[in-house]
């Protein structure tokens, strides 16, 4: 996912970035609660870590102007562990969840990652488009510049995935989770496999690939150029 910290301890923010990048988060940081806000407006991500006590402007005015804005962005915010109250008008100002300060890093990474599974359950599309590809949800169809892929089932989920988001990264690790969503049913080498599987029959006969390695993050499916 496309993630936007916005954290005034900048020694927190610092770990939060590191431990969400790893995961194969793509992670912009930010301390300025402005600065947060223009940014997110600029160049909306899938996900804002959101805390409550920021200068310039206060997390849940920032929250507030996000939502006037219809920024659909999936807000998860911080706060120390007795402001309960303040939890209360974020949740009812828009926010998704909420997490109390201290918190473990595993619990975060978690939460964000619930998160995103919970944006990816939307209703989809019928039709997914980038470039020449096209993918016909109800009928489980792929054509590219008209000609029919055939795909088999698991193919066709993880190019679902792909497409319903063209552009935004992601890691082995979100993939195997949207697409066999219990754990013990895959391993992220799985993924590599139908990647390159896809890459055979999605891009090798075309000029301009559409399924693009992002080294150290994962994969992600955008137009060249």
């Amino acid at each position: 996912m496309r993630i936007l910290v916005i954290e005034d301890e900048r020694q927190l923010a610092g770990h939060v970035t590191r431990a969400l990048t790893r995961r194969g988060h793509c992670v912009t940081m930010l301390h300025d609660g402005a600065e947060g806000l223009q940014s997110a407006q600029d160049d909306p991500p899938d996900l804002v870590l959101l805390d409550l006590n920021l200068p310039s402007l206060d997390g849940l005015t920032v929250l507030a102007r996000l939502r006037a804005a219809k920024i659909a962005a999936r807000v998860l915010i911080l706060t120390a562990r007795g402001e309960v109250e303040h939890r209360v008008k974020g949740l009812q100002a828009g926010a998704d969840d909420y997490l109390a300060k201290p918190f473990s890093m595993d619990e975060l990474v978690a939460r964000v990652e619930a998160l995103g599974r919970r944006g990816a359950t939307s209703t989809p599309a019928d039709l997914l488009k980038v470039a020449d590809l096209q993918l016909d949800v109800r009928h489980r169809r792929v054509t590219r510049a008209g000609r029919p892929i055939a795909l088999s089932p698991r193919e066709f989920d993880v190019l679902q995935v792909l497409m319903q988001e063209p552009g935004r990264p992601f890691s082995r690790t979100e993939l195997c989770e949207r697409v066999w969503q219990r754990d013990h049913e895959y391993d992220t080498r799985t993924v590599e496999i139908f990647i390159t599987r896809l890459r055979k029959k999605v891009d090798s006969t075309f000029s301009s690939p559409l399924i693009h390695t992002l080294r150290g993050v994962g994969y992600t499916l955008r137009a060249s150029g």
